[in-house]
């Protein structure tokens, strides 16, 4: 199962001087814990299936054409976007990039799940690697180097670094 949930919850209908009335359609997306909404009006979706097409199969899209934009009718249309949206990403194991945009999901480059953080399967070095920067560096250890306004030095820390690395030196 996908780590990308969405619905479509509610629609609204828009009328403004410059065009004519259209709808809104709000998409909640549920990604990793993390909820967001995208507002999407048919032509939208419309202009997503047919740049789909190029890539893979997706399902039908609800009609184009609605004869009345009564409540019920909009309804349907809400309902068919939203199992739209689910089938693909029920049929597809990669989202292609183009669908990630629509929703607004931040991607990254596909890596298969089994190379992810390495594979206890195979013993390529290559798949053991990790793919990220260090987050966080010491410039000094400050365990190891006391500061220098420390009167009091940390007798069992010197201890230890003495006997692992120092074996052979004598104490103080």
């Amino acid at each position: 199962m996908h780590p990308v949930r969405v619905s479509i919850p509610s629609f609204r209908s828009e009328n403004n001087s410059i065009e004519k009335g259209y709808t809104v359609f709000r998409i909640d997306v549920l990604m990793n814990g993390r909820q967001h909404a995208v507002e999407k009006r048919y032509s939208e979706f419309h202009a997503l299936h047919k740049m789909l097409k190029k890539s893979i199969k997706p399902p039908e899209i609800p009609s184009k054409h609605v004869r009345n934009w009564v409540p019920k009718v909009l309804e349907q249309r809400r309902q068919g976007l939203e199992l739209y949206l689910q089938t693909i990403i029920m049929e597809n194991e990669v989202l292609p990039k183009i669908f990630l945009d629509f929703l607004n999901i931040r991607h990254f480059p596909s890596v298969p799940k089994t190379e992810s953080c390495g594979s206890f399967d195979t013993e390529s070095e290559e798949s053991s690697k990790l793919s990220h920067q260090p987050v966080l560096l010491f410039l000094r250890d400050p365990y190891l180097l006391p500061s220098a306004h420390d009167t009091f030095s940390n007798v069992v820390i010197e201890g230890v670094v003495h006997g692992v690395f120092y074996p052979d030196l004598q104490p103080r």
